[in-house]
């Protein structure tokens, strides 16, 4: 896929004398392929908010969807020109960055084109991911945890 892909990843955390440093510095490994064109990174997540910082273990290597009930997840997709995802919802604020391509946001009744640089906040909303363009799309997302529209 792009070049920038699979994404570096750079975990930094505390020594046993509660200096910062670098804990790993490594290309994930760790790609989940949901359809032909389409491949995603999970580059962190925690159970819970807020996080504890105390842990050594790296959360990657943990099964995890689309979201957690109760924690985070942070993940970098690429979209091959003309592919879609698939109509669906999670109970999360999600941030994403496009930080490449070009993508569109489908929802049920309206369509956003978001490209290089734009942000977008979505609030639980049921949506798809479509990649008209001409080139690959990446995007970074960070799903936290929410409570369903109308609760």
């Amino acid at each position: 896929m792009g070049s920038n892909f699979p994404p570096r990843r750079v975990v930094v955390g505390h020594d046993a004398e509660g200096r910062a440093t670098v804990m790993s510095d490594t290309v994930l490994a760790n790609g989940r392929v949901r359809r032909e064109g389409h491949q995603s990174y999970v580059v962190w997540a925690t159970e819970e908010v807020p996080a504890g910082n105390a842990s050594g273990e790296d959360p990657v290597s943990l099964p995890i969807g689309r979201s957690l009930p109760r924690g985070t997840v942070f993940r970098v997709a690429q979209f091959a020109p003309g592919v879609a995802s698939d109509m669906h919802r999670t109970d999360s604020v999600d941030y994403a960055v496009v930080l490449s391509g070009s993508i569109e946001l489908v929802l049920e009744s309206e369509t956003v084109v978001l490209d290089a640089g734009d942000v977008l906040v979505q609030r639980g909303t049921a949506h798809d991911w479509v990649n008209r363009g001409e080139e690959p799309c990446v995007i970074a997302f960070c799903l936290v945890a929410a409570e369903p529209p109308g609760k």
